[in-house]
Parts: structure tokens; sequence; C-alpha cells
């Protein structure tokens, strides 16, 4: 494949062609910055890890620049943290067994700019050679604007590609909001609990984020364990670790769904199911 920015990091963990790397994919996640993967994401690569016939990619769409830093990172210009942030994640997908990870290299304003076809060509590129059968993306609820942005120009790409090439699932994931405010009936339950190790590794490989200021292995760990403790309270815990995520099939299933609405949907029936209990 030949993408937009001559940055792009393609990087295949066993060393098999990219093209074969990505054909084996079942799993795939779009997600805005270095390390989102492995915090949104980790029920699809606990579900890939060391299994022959499933397989997890990554796709990371910006290229890190803007993340803040500190201690040994403190001084280092946009370009060397872009260098540390892209190494950084194939040390991830190294330690998760990805099939391929893809990091595309555009800026956060790019991801921004609905204007832009780069990022949506790119992606349905990907999408074509992968065929995968579930993709996580960032929740449209989020508060982030680049998350956002990505999860916009992936629903896109998913609506651009043709109907045998769409997966069959679409998660919209946590990182900069939680959604344990969507009613039980709305959440997408996607267990954590195995491989602890595993997990806390993923993230614990951004040293950048997590000594530079960012305590994302702590708190990732801690959300999990607070979903899965507080999602049932009349009953003993199912799971040590659980992520919520939004259903946003829908919205492949019917590319003229719009968005906004479909989001908004979710927030009716909160404010619905608060009103009812005040009353």
């Amino acid at each position: 494949m030949n993408f937009h920015k001559s940055t792009a990091d393609v990087f295949v963990p066993d060393n098999l062609p990219p093209a074969e790397a990505l054909s084996r994919t079942t799993h795939l996640c779009i997600a805005a910055h270095q390390d989102d993967i492995e915090i949104m994401a980790y029920h699809g690569i606990a579900e890939c890890f060391g299994l022959k016939d499933k397989w997890f990619t990554g796709v990371v769409v910006t290229n890190g620049a803007g993340s803040p830093r500190s201690g040994i990172y403190g001084g280092y210009t946009d370009e060397q943290m872009q260098k540390v942030r892209v190494l950084e994640q194939r040390k991830a997908a190294f330690v998760g067994e990805y099939a391929c990870q893809i990091q595309l290299g555009f800026t956060s304003a790019e991801v921004k700019d609905r204007g832009n076809p780069g990022i949506v060509e790119d992606l349905a590129d990907v999408l074509r050679a992968a065929r995968p059968e579930v993709v996580y993306l960032h929740n449209l609820a989020d508060k982030h604007d680049t998350h956002i942005g990505v999860s916009l120009r992936a629903i896109a790409a998913l609506r651009a590609v043709s109907a045998e090439t769409r997966p069959r699932r679409v998660y919209g994931c946590e990182v900069w909001r939680d959604l344990d405010w969507l009613q039980d009936d709305d959440k997408q339950l996607l267990p954590c609990s195995t491989r602890s190790n595993i997990a806390a590794s993923l993230v614990g490989v951004f040293d950048s984020q997590v000594t530079g200021g960012k305590r994302y292995d702590l708190a990732t760990a801690g959300r999990r364990l607070a979903h899965a403790t507080y999602y049932v309270s009349h009953g003993t815990d199912q799971e040590s670790a659980l992520n919520f995520a939004m259903d946003l099939t829908p919205l492949i299933d019917d590319p003229n769904l719009p968005v906004a609405g479909y989001v908004l949907s979710f927030v009716d029936r909160f404010r619905a199911d608060v009103a009812g209990r005040l009353a």
C-alpha cells in the first residue's frame, strides 16, 4: 500500500510481508494516538493473543507530535518525540503479538479537517487489505477532538468500502470519556480479565507517557476494575476487568443514518432514565 505520508510506518512483529500479515487480521483497531490502542482495545488484543486463527492489527492515525512530556523527555522536540512514540508503539505490537502495526503519521489538524481525503483513503486501503471481522474505534461521545475526528474519518472509510469488506461489529471504545453512563442495555461489554500481565505491559511500554507525567498504566487498570465491580449492583463480579463500548455497527450497516442523531439517542435514553428515577 502507498500511504499519503512518506513517514508512515508499517511494522510486522513476525516479519511476514505486510500484505500477508494484514490479510490474516480478524480484529482491527483504528486509534488516534500511540497507546490509545492498548487502552481502548485490549479486549481484541486478548481475544487474539497466542492464537493462529485470530489476529489483531493496530492503526494509529496521528504522528504523536503534541504529546505532553516531562522528566527525561521534557526537552525533546516534536520531531524527537515522534520517533520515541513510533518506537514505543512498535514495542507494544511486539508484546501483544499483533499481526501488523500501522502508523499513518498525520497531524491532529489534518485529522480534524473534514476536507482532507487522505486519511479516509488510507484507512479504506487498510480495511480492504485486512477485511476484519471486528473493528474498535474511539466512542463518539469522547471529549478529545482528535479522537472524534479519527472516528469520523474511520466511519467514512468503513462506509466507502464494499459491503463484503465491512466488519460484522464496530465498537466505540473508552479513552477520554468513560461509558458507564450508558444504559445497561446500550453497553457493549468488553471483558479484559485475561492475562493481566500482558495488559499491564502493553500500557507500560509507553514510558514517555507513564514517566513523562501521565499514569495511564494505573488509570487504565483502575477503570477496568471499577467497571467490573460497579457494573452489577445486586450480583457478584463476573470479570476482574471490564471495558464498556458503544455499538457503532448501525452507522456502518446504514450509511444514511445520521451520526449525530444516532449518538445523541444514547444521551436521550440516559436523560430519560435520570428523569424517571427523580420522578
